[in-house]
């Protein structure tokens, strides 16, 4: 079990890869991300740098291994869906050989940043598609495991994709990797078994950090602990305008009482359909929201692919 962090340095633009055993070759273009068991590169595939893709470089092969296998049994379980994993293979660098695979990448920017920049009242489309999301990866039997900003990517039209499942764990094993302050062992809410509860008590945690994020800050900084508990979550979730509305979801979140995430998003859907949703401050909710809204329900994001952030 690990916590994030970031301690790899990154290799120059224009390395090149040529697989040992599949001999594709990629040009690295520019790093979108650093993690504790790997780099993960924007690339273009060779001869003629036609299409974009993302590469994740490994540091042991048999965890890197892990997190493929994980992505192929998300290509088995949604064939609906262009494939995730694109490419498994090792590739001498610098005299080591170096483990890696290759994914599709979209453009996006993490939940908190778009939130920023476009405003709350996208909260209710963008929530409801991530639940959406985590109800598949649960039905297949994982947990995402270490949810938090920048690992729930936003592309057009406030498309979601998880990014980064190097946390992803069986349901029923321990979490492999988490970031404290959306743990719920971290806030003495449950323990650190992955099932769809502790991933929804993240999606709690990520919502009040992108809309309150200095006030919780704040808290983790004061409170002894002795004295983390969801209480003191909800306290802020109380005095926040736009997390008011979501009382009763959050508390439900918090306290791990939904059944399923199946069950979340349903509950999610029906707080923002009603006159008393949270996506303005004056507790209602725009027309094109709600149309935006219902359509998600049968909204393919087929369209959407991923990028590995790590």
């Amino acid at each position: 079990m690990t916590t994030s962090s970031n301690e790899t340095m990154p290799l120059p633009r224009g390395t090149e890869l040529t697989g040992n055993w599949n001999g594709k070759k990629y040009r690295l273009e520019r790093m979108l991300g650093l993690g504790s068991n790997g780099q993960v590169y924007l690339a273009s595939s060779l001869p003629g740098g036609r299409g974009s893709c993302a590469i994740k470089l490994g540091l042991e092969a048999a965890e890197l291994q892990g997190e493929a296998n994980i992505l192929a049994s998300l290509d088995n379980s949604e064939k609906e869906r262009p494939s995730f994993l694109l490419d498994v293979d090792d590739a001498i660098l610098n005299g080591e050989t170096v483990p890696f695979y290759v994914m599709r990448y979209v453009p996006g920017v993490p939940a908190a940043d778009f939130l920023r920049k476009h405003g709350p009242q996208w909260l209710g489309v963008i929530g409801y598609r991530l639940l959406e999301r985590l109800s598949r990866l649960h039905e297949a039997g994982w947990a995402f495991g270490d949810i938090k900003s920048d690992n729930v990517l936003i592309g057009d039209y406030g498309r979601v994709e998880l990014v980064d499942y190097g946390g992803a764990s069986a349901i029923g094993r321990s979490v492999r990797q988490f970031t404290e302050i959306y743990d719920r062992g971290y806030w003495s809410a449950g323990s650190r078994i992955a099932d769809p509860a502790y991933d929804l008590f993240g999606v709690a945690v990520l919502w009040l950090h992108a809309l309150d994020g200095k006030r919780l800050k704040q808290l983790t900084r004061t409170l002894i602990p002795q004295n983390r508990h969801p209480r003191e979550l909800m306290k802020l979730v109380r005095t926040h305008a736009q997390l008011k509305p979501l009382e009763g979801w959050m508390g439900m979140a918090f306290a791990g009482q939904f059944d399923s995430a199946r069950a979340a998003s349903a509950y999610w859907r029906e707080t923002f359909r009603s006159k008393d949703g949270a996506a303005k401050p004056d507790g209602t909710v725009p027309g094109w929201m709600a149309g935006l809204l219902g359509g998600a329900i049968v909204l393919s994001l087929s369209a959407a692919a991923i990028w590995m952030l790590k």
